[in-house]
């Protein structure tokens, strides 16, 4: 399977364990699934840690590359047909980075893997939810 961790996921799966379901560690720890991180993800805890919500050490970029030299994860780019594929993405909330992960989820053929009810109810896409 190919999981595209939404950024909380991501973060817990560094950082709190024990927020995730059994279930959802067995996933991710599979080695037969893919990690997948969108460069969004990268993006909401880089501003999530200006905005002091977020604390990370020794900063957040360091804790980015740490991060991703720890748990290896493939790159989910930000292409043209992922741009194009937001407008097509309904979700019944405005927030552009669940809006870029749902489409890159769909142009990749990637399991979204989130916690967020709203994108889990939403439907767009597969989803593995942390239940």
């Amino acid at each position: 399977m190919k999981l595209l961790l939404d950024t909380h996921i991501w973060v817990w799966s560094a950082l709190d364990r024990a927020r995730l379901s059994r279930r959802l560690i067995i996933a991710l720890e599979n080695p037969e699934n893919e990690l997948w991180l969108s460069p969004i993800s990268l993006w909401e805890v880089l501003t999530l840690g200006e905005k002091k919500r977020l604390t990370l050490h020794p900063n957040p970029p360091a804790w980015i590359a740490n991060t991703l030299d720890a748990i290896p994860m493939r790159e989910a780019p930000v292409t043209y047909q992922v741009a194009e594929e937001t407008a097509r993405v309904q979700l019944p909330h405005r927030d552009p980075a669940d809006r870029l992960l749902v489409a890159t989820a769909r142009v990749f053929d990637l399991t979204l893997v989130t916690a967020d009810q709203q994108l889990i109810r939403a439907r767009q896409v597969s989803v593995l939810s942390n239940r």
